[in-house]
């Protein structure tokens, strides 16, 4: 019989949202339980219950105080919250494509310099990966992802900037990422994809999901502006693998 998990903690935010927290620090195992979490929620509804945002370790879950109180949905939440996890399913899979390097990607030699080894290698490892989406946020369709090679793990910039291009491919600390929108960074740019993970008007508006599994795959810069204009009327351009 599966043993039943610990009980994570549960945090005011406010006073019209708790923070169930199932570790103080990012990983996939906490990931795995917050995504759980949030599925389980949403299969059975509990009254009162508004929202609810799934983060790398912890499920951010907003309630109507008029409905239910603090203490009481923090009763209904923990027996949820330490349930064996469920048989894990397969996950949505996408392939998008990078042009990595050059002006798409004005981080990649130093970081081929920082990690001791070329441009060539730092993208070849960085194709290799098999990534999930940990997490979306910062800005619309940003996503967070786990998996990457532990090679590639380095520091985030001393010096973030203050606006980096939509499209960026980026990694930091143990993460990489999939920017959607213009915005700072302080991550490591490797390249850019034509894909929006975000379009308000497209449908669907959001592409990537927590829990899909990503790959990324090379392509030269004049692919990148065709299909960056194909994206920009609407196309999807990700190709999601089908098992």
């Amino acid at each position: 019989m599966a043993a039943t998990l610990p009980p994570p903690r549960l945090l005011p935010s406010g006073d019209s949202a708790v923070t169930v927290e199932f570790s103080r620090t990012i990983d996939d195992a906490a990931n795995q339980r917050v995504l759980a979490l949030d599925k389980a929620l949403a299969a059975s509804p509990i009254d009162g219950i508004t929202e609810t945002v799934p983060t790398y370790r912890s499920l951010l879950v907003h309630y109507d105080p008029g409905r239910i109180d603090f203490d009481a949905l923090g009763e209904k939440i923990l027996p949820i919250a330490t349930q064996p996890l469920p048989p894990v399913t397969k996950a949505r899979r996408w392939r998008i494509p990078v042009a990595y390097g050059g002006e798409h990607g004005i981080d990649l030699e130093d970081v081929a310099k920082a990690l001791n080894t070329t441009p060539d290698d730092i993208v070849a490892r960085h194709v290799a990966g098999d990534y999930k989406v940990a997490m979306i946020g910062f800005t619309p369709g940003w996503s967070y992802l786990s998996g990457l090679d532990k090679s590639l793990h380095m520091s985030r910039r001393q010096n973030p900037r203050l606006l980096t291009p939509a499209g960026t491919i980026s990694i930091g600390g143990i993460q990489a990422g999939i920017q959607c929108l213009a915005a700072p960074s302080g991550w490591h740019l490797l390249g850019r994809t034509p894909v929006r993970t975000y379009q308000l008007h497209r449908n669907p508006t959001f592409l990537t999901e927590p829990g899909d599994r990503v790959t990324f795959f090379a392509i030269d810069h004049k692919t990148f502006a065709e299909q960056d204009r194909a994206a920009e009327a609407g196309e999807i351009i990700a190709e999601q693998v089908v098992a």
